[in-house]
């Protein structure tokens, strides 16, 4: 059974997050300069993608995760020129947690 919660898809957002790897990511985001203070664009625009590499993984394992925190609306992104900058998506973490409070 498919479990939505006030229009969003519940599926999406507890799969993404379900994997070490897109929990440390959406984790790392909620504190970007702690994490990030060493890439060379402003933290303003997000992380840039190749940043995640920290994670030890290659990198289109890196982007299969972060495609997956993507579609679960947990990032938004931002091109600029060739590179792609990530930040979590706040009002989508709000309102899940808040969501699923209220339905459990």
């Amino acid at each position: 059974m498919q479990s939505y919660l006030r229009g969003m898809k519940n599926d999406d957002i507890l799969k993404a997050l379900a994997h070490p790897v897109r929990l440390q990511i959406v984790h790392w985001l909620k504190d970007p300069d702690q994490y990030f203070s060493d890439q060379e664009h402003s933290l303003e625009l997000g992380v840039c993608a190749s940043m995640f590499a920290r994670c030890g993984l290659s990198q289109p394992a890196v982007s299969a995760h972060l495609g997956m925190l993507q579609k679960a609306e947990l990032v938004t992104t931002r091109r600029v020129g060739q590179w792609i900058y990530y930040k979590r998506n706040e009002q989508t973490i709000a309102r899940f947690i808040q969501n699923l409070t209220e339905e459990i």
